[in-house]
C-alpha cells in the first residue's frame, strides 16, 4: 500500500473551521475549496466532512459530507441520486475461472444494457428469485410523484436492472485468497435525474436563495411543500437505484452461474453514495447529505472502488462522529474527462488495463486508471474511519 506524506486527521479547511477533511488542503483543486467554503458558510449548514477522494462537483464538492439542520440541498446529492455500489463473494476461486474470460464478459453485457440503452421489456423479478413486494410498492409510489414527471409510461421500467454509463461498472474480482467476487456500480438513471433537476430548478428559484454565492447550493428548508416534495421523490429515487442494482446483481449471478454451475453466492452488500438520510450525531438530529460517500458507522460494510479495473476494497465502518459516520466512495478523480481523454491514448488504456478482459477503446479512455487518484493511499489516508476487509483485484469489467 503506498504511504506518501503522513499527516494526521482529519484537518480544517482555512478559513472554514467547521470543514474537517481526511485530504491535505494543497492536494485539493483550489475551485474545489472555493467550493467548500462556499457550502460551508451556508446558514443552515452546521458541520462539513471531506473524504480524501474529493474533487470538483457541479453545486456541491464530489466527496462531501453536509450535516444542514432542518434543510436540504438537493445538489448536494447531485443528479444521480441513489448511486452506489454492491458487491457478493462467491464459492469460486480462480482456478474455477477459464483461461478466457471474453465469452463470460460478452454474456453478461448481453444481459444486462450499458450506456443509454435500456431493457426491451422491465426485468421479471420472479424470474430472478428475488421478492416482489419491493418492487410492487416501488412502483405503486411512482403514480405519485410530486413533479409531473411520469415515472411509468417513461424509461424507468425498462431502465431498473440497467448500467448506465460514465463510472459505472459491473466487475469481476479476486481477493486476496482469490476468492471471485462480483462487484457492480450504478444509479439512478434517467429518473433520478429527472427528478433532480426538477428540485434543484425549483429550488434554485425561491426567494431564500436569491443571494447565494452559488446558486447550485440553493436549499429547501423544513416544513415547507419544496422540502417535502424533494424528499418524497428522492427516496423514490434511492430505492429504485438500490433495487436497480439488485435486479443487476442477480442477472449477473445468473450469467456467471450459466458458466460455472457450480457457484454458490454469499450475502450482498448494497450501499449508496448519493443520498440523504435523517441522521443523530453527537446528540443531535441532523439532514445529512453524502456527495460521493459513503455511511461507515460502526461495523457497517461497503465497498469503495477504484478506477476502470482497478478493483475495490470492501471496508468496514468504524463509527467516527469526526467524519459524521462517513467515508470515501472511491479513488476519485485527479483530472476531468476532457483532460484525460487529451491526455491518454488507447494504447495508455491497454497498458493501464493489462491483464484485464474489459473495453479498451477510445469511448473508455475517459475511465482510465491514470485518470483516477490511487485507492490504496484513498483507503489509507482514512484508516481512522474504515477498516479494509478484503483487497479486491480486477480480472473482468464491463464499461458502459
Amino acid at each position: 500500500m503506498a504511504t506518501g506524506r503522513s499527516t494526521e486527521f482529519p484537518v480544517a479547511l482555512s478559513g472554514a473551521p467547521t470543514v474537517a477533511m481526511w485530504a491535505r488542503e494543497e492536494d485539493i483543486d483550489p475551485q474545489a475549496r472555493h467550493q467548500l467554503r462556499n457550502i460551508a458558510a451556508l446558514p443552515p449548514v452546521a458541520k462539513v466532512a471531506v473524504m480524501p477522494d474529493v474533487h470538483l462537483g457541479k453545486g456541491a464538492t464530489v466527496g462531501s459530507v453536509i450535516a444542514m439542520r432542518d434543510a436540504v440541498s438537493p445538489a448536494a446529492v447531485g443528479v444521480d441520486i441513489g448511486c452506489g455500489v454492491s458487491g457478493v463473494q462467491t464459492s469460486l476461486t480462480a482456478a474455477d475461472l477459464p483461461d478466457d474470460l471474453g465469452a463470460l464478459r460478452s454474456a453478461i453485457e448481453a444481459a444486462i444494457p450499458v450506456g443509454f440503452h435500456s431493457h426491451d421489456e422491465p426485468v421479471d423479478i420472479a424470474r430472478l428469485d428475488l421478492p416482489r413486494g419491493p418492487y410492487d410498492r416501488l412502483w405503486a409510489r411512482a403514480k405519485t410523484p410530486a413533479t409531473d414527471i411520469d415515472l411509468l409510461g417513461g424509461r424507468a421500467p425498462r431502465q431498473l436492472g440497467t448500467l448506465g454509463g460514465g463510472n459505472h461498472f459491473i466487475e469481476l474480482c479476486l481477493d486476496e485468497d482469490d476468492r471471485v467476487w462480483l462487484t457492480l456500480h450504478s444509479g439512478s438513471r434517467n429518473p433520478g435525474k429527472q427528478l433532480a433537476e426538477h428540485h434543484i430548478w425549483t429550488a434554485k428559484n425561491l426567494p431564500h436563495n436569491a443571494d447565494l454565492p452559488d446558486r447550485d447550493l440553493a436549499y429547501f428548508l423544513a416544513d415547507t411543500p419544496e422540502m417535502e416534495a424533494y424528499l418524497h421523490d428522492l427516496t423514490w429515487a434511492q430505492d429504485y437505484a438500490a433495487l436497480s442494482r439488485k435486479a443487476m446483481m442477480a442477472l449477473l449471478c445468473r450469467e456467471v452461474a450459466a458458466a460455472l454451475p457450480q457457484v454458490r453466492f454469499g450475502e450482498e452488500i448494497n450501499v449508496h453514495h448519493n443520498y440523504v438520510g435523517h441522521e443523530r450525531i453527537d446528540g443531535t438530529d441532523y439532514v445529512v447529505t453524502r456527495r460521493g460517500a459513503i455511511r461507515a458507522g460502526s461495523g457497517e460494510m461497503a465497498l469503495i472502488p477504484g478506477s476502470m479495473g482497478t478493483g475495490s476494497y470492501v471496508v468496514r465502518g468504524l463509527g467516527s462522529a469526526e467524519s459524521l459516520y462517513s467515508a470515501s466512495h472511491g479513488a476519485g478523480r485527479r483530472m476531468s474527462r476532457n483532460r484525460a481523454k487529451k491526455t491518454f491514448t488507447t494504447e495508455d488504456l491497454a497498458k493501464q488495463t493489462a491483464g484485464v478482459e474489459c473495453r479498451k477503446d477510445a469511448g473508455v479512455v475517459d475511465e482510465i486508471p491514470g485518470a483516477y487518484k490511487d485507492l490504496h493511499t484513498v483507503v489509507q489516508a482514512q484508516s481512522a474511519l474504515v477498516t479494509p476487509v478484503a483487497h479486491l483485484r480486477t480480472i473482468l469489467c464491463v464499461k458502459g
